[in-house]
């Protein structure tokens, strides 16, 4: 994986994330154009850096680690921003899937 798929993943990642927090906006503010619309963009954004993903990793790759980065970084801003706390299991679970990120992201041996 190059530092350009990296710094794809991370800003698709960022995007999706960014998508969330806006439809969240557009639902508790009665439905306003501005939040539907700034929504559609930043998936579109996401979704377009994701389609490069998949021709430089192939589909499986990419959106197995789209969706783990996705985990982990609603995780950081629940417990950052938000104050939640995880158990342990929760926690054990979240490190699980760091694992994975690494297991995903070596080389195909050849």
């Amino acid at each position: 994986m190059t530092s350009t798929n990296i710094t794809l993943l991370l800003t698709a990642t960022v995007s999706f994330i960014a998508a969330a927090s806006a439809a969240k906006s557009w639902a508790t503010s009665g439905g306003a154009w501005v939040w539907l619309f700034l929504t559609l963009a930043l998936y579109t954004f996401g979704n377009l850096l994701m389609l490069r993903l998949v021709r430089d990793l192939g589909m499986g790759i990419a959106f197995s680690l789209s969706a783990i980065a996705q985990l982990l970084a609603i995780n950081l801003l629940a417990l950052a921003v938000f104050g939640e706390r995880v158990s342990a299991l929760q926690g054990a679970g979240i490190v699980l899937a760091l694992i994975a990120v690494a297991l995903i992201t070596l080389p195909a041996g050849r």
